[in-house]
């Protein structure tokens, strides 16, 4: 499959999954606030508390999450004069990506990553290691800072910061329900119905929110995590669009996973930026990775590289 194709399909399958979060979102506020209050508008009002104060957190996230990680990186900003080369890779990407020139960062660290972060391309940031400027070469340092610059160019931290308050929402309407629900004894508002028959089936409502409290929050993260396992195929996919060239980043990704040194500025809070999960890396994916497997996207890329005679054409011209 050549890379326009990938990315078609990655957008498509990381749209799905953010319709999946909404879903269950409006699931769980239906369900919480009729096993309360006995009606639909109970769930809206719910929604409505919990919504402001996610979206106040988040906002502020959003606008000074991307300090935070760098700062909690250790990364430090260099200019052109102090790595050269790193700055010109940055600037070359730019060009081709046709997007503003991020501000570009190091972090002096043995271990061999980079992560970019930034609300839109006009407030971007591209971090390396010490690591990886001095494992790779200029082929496959192109295809790292390719594959970050296709985060930047695709949005993918606004539309992570989107998915992110969805998902927090979802954790704090179940946490509340959980905390509190047995509490106040559940099902105290007005029936929806009439006599015994409507105060049993608002019973049954009740355990069926206990149940959805418990497991919406786990298939939330579970999606956010999907997401995110897409969103590293799809950025390795533009970035061959930006280089024409899937052996640089392949090569690149060969010597991260092969790289022993720990990266120990990382946290959970921010293994999902980076090209490849500082954590232990492993063969198969599971539920609640953030990064799909090394050796998948290796493959992938190396396919890349072998198309057919008509897609490489069709590739070249459109270069």
């Amino acid at each position: 499959m050549d890379f326009r194709r990938q990315i078609a399909r990655n957008k498509r399958d990381s749209w799905f999954l953010m319709a999946l979060v909404v879903v269950v979102l409006l699931i769980l506020g239906f369900v919480i606030g009729f096993a309360y209050w006995g009606d639909y508008f109970g769930g809206l009002g719910l929604l409505g508390v919990f919504g402001v104060a996610a979206i106040v957190w988040s906002l502020v996230g959003y606008y000074a999450g991307s300090g935070m990680a760098l700062a909690v990186s250790g990364a430090k900003e260099v200019t052109h004069d102090q790595e050269p080369q790193l700055w010109n890779i940055v600037e070359e990407m730019s060009v081709a990506a046709g997007q503003p020139m991020p501000r570009v960062f190091v972090i002096e660290s043995d271990a061999a990553n980079a992560f970019a972060t930034g609300r839109d391309p006009q407030h971007s940031a591209i971090a390396v290691t010490r690591g990886l400027m001095t494992r790779l070469n200029r082929e496959e340092m192109q295809g790292v800072v390719s594959h970050e610059m296709s985060h930047i160019r695709n949005y993918d931290i606004r539309f992570a910061t989107l998915l992110g308050i969805m998902v927090g929402l979802i954790a704090l309407i179940a946490d509340f329900f959980l905390r509190w629900g047995f509490f106040f004894g559940g099902g105290r508002g007005r029936s929806s119905g009439s006599g015994s028959g409507g105060n049993a089936a608002q019973g049954i409502v009740f355990i069926i929110a206990i149940v959805l409290a418990i497991l919406a929050p786990l298939f939330a993260y579970m999606v956010k995590f999907a997401y995110s396992r897409k969103r590293e195929y799809l950025a390795d996919a533009s970035g061959v669009e930006l280089t024409r060239n899937p052996v640089g980043l392949a090569g690149a990704l060969e010597k991260i996973a092969a790289d022993p040194a720990p990266l120990k500025t990382a946290n959970r809070a921010t293994n999902h930026l980076y090209i490849s999960s500082p954590e232990k890396k492993h063969r198969k994916a599971g539920l609640f990775d953030t990064h799909p497997p090394i050796e998948e996207r290796i493959a992938r890329l190396r396919a890349m590289a072998y198309q057919g005679p008509a897609d490489v054409a069709v590739a070249g011209e459109a270069g």
